[in-house]
């Protein structure tokens, strides 16, 4: 009863808290047969097998690369070309690769003459490592996709489908607009929050400054605790870009010091900013709760969702929330929340003595 999947085999090579991720969102929602990881560190491999984020496990490419339809880079930044390089030889010309990295000129650039589609999902956390791994953090997140000249469309299309049926919302970009926009929304913001951080602790007076230290200032400072080298490496990675939305984000602080005698220019600056900040688009990263729930692999044909309530309710179990991951030509997944476990566990024996494959959130 389970549809076809979109990729055979998928391999992951990093799995760290997106490539994790991206592994969990391709089990969840049955988007592949096989998902292989690949790193460097066999505790990062383990904890993923044991998570469920992969079916198999390397520490080295070989041979078994041939079989892998869908290539993700998911390593720091700035080993991706590297890396890429390193899989070339043992890749098929079939094979279609891909990245999630911050940064995209180089990386395409360089890796171009592959089957290669740059990527970059606009999502990630302050925590790292593979046991913070979530498929959920994909979730309405914008995928950025940057094709060049050489990409093959019908590569790029399966990427885009790949991509929305993860439960991101994929858009395309050159690989210099990428840089050029990321460098405000992600790298400055970054510089900003390590430079907001010193003012504390470099302040003769940082123990008690940290205590007054308040919500909105943990706010702006949160991306701050995340892994140091990767955004180093990250902004490092963009530097010409960085450096001129740095340079512009001083020409704004520089426009703000003299308002401070203009109280009335300063409001209409400050009733701009809230203006805009409001238009802020909010992003909903899951529309059920993280408990008491499961995937089910369902086939595209009409009844499915009839079949799947008649089966929970004959076996007495309260559906809390539903919610269909996307329905592709083979067929989709679906999403059953209940309100305990003992009906998640009824309901998902149920649904097993009907044929449907079950998987737990996070499994």
């Amino acid at each position: 009863m389970r549809p076809a999947a979109l990729f055979d085999t998928v391999a992951i090579a990093g799995v760290g808290l997106i490539g994790g991720s991206v592994g969990l969102g391709i089990r969840q929602r049955f988007l592949a047969n096989r998902v292989i990881g690949l790193d460097l560190d066999p505790a990062a491999l383990e904890a993923a097998r044991g998570l469920g984020v992969i079916d198999e496990a390397h520490l080295t490419p070989g041979p078994w690369l041939a079989s892998v339809e869908l290539l993700i880079l998911a390593a720091p930044v700035r080993t991706l070309v590297p890396l890429g390089r390193s899989l070339e030889p043992h890749m098929v010309e079939r094979t279609i690769i891909t990245d999630v990295g911050s940064v995209k000129s180089e990386v395409v650039r360089e890796l171009g003459h592959l089957r290669f589609i740059g990527g970059h999902p606009m999502a990630g956390s302050e925590k790292i490592g593979v046991q913070h791994a979530d498929a959920a953090l994909l979730e309405n997140a914008v995928w950025v996709l940057t094709p060049c000249n050489a990409t093959d469309p019908a590569a790029l299309e399966r990427i885009r489908d790949f991509v929305s049926c993860l439960g991101a919302n994929p858009i395309t970009t050159t690989p210099e607009q990428h840089d050029r926009l990321v460098a405000a929304v992600s790298h400055v913001p970054y510089l900003t929050a390590v430079a907001l951080t010193q003012l504390i602790t470099q302040d003769r007076d940082h123990d008690l400054m940290m205590l007054l230290a308040a919500g909105g200032f943990r706010d702006l400072t949160r991306i701050a605790s995340g892994n140091p080298r990767m955004s180093r490496d990250m902004v490092v990675g963009n530097q010409e870009a960085v450096h001129r939305a740095l340079k512009n984000f001083r020409q704004q602080l520089d426009k703000l010091i003299p308002l401070m005698d203009e109280p009335e220019r300063l409001l209409e600056q400050a009733e701009a900013a809230k203006r805009s900040r409001d238009s802020f688009p909010i992003v909903r990263r899951t529309l059920l709760p993280a408990r008491y729930e499961f995937v089910i692999a369902v086939p595209d044909r009409p009844g499915e969702l009839a079949r799947i309530t008649r089966a929970l309710g004959d076996a007495q179990v309260n559906i809390k929330d539903i919610e269909v991951l996307g329905i592709r030509e083979a067929g989709g997944a679906v999403r059953l929340a209940f309100d305990h476990e003992e009906g998640m566990r009824r309901g998902s024996e149920a649904l097993q003595r009907e044929g449907y494959e079950v998987r737990l959130r996070g499994g």
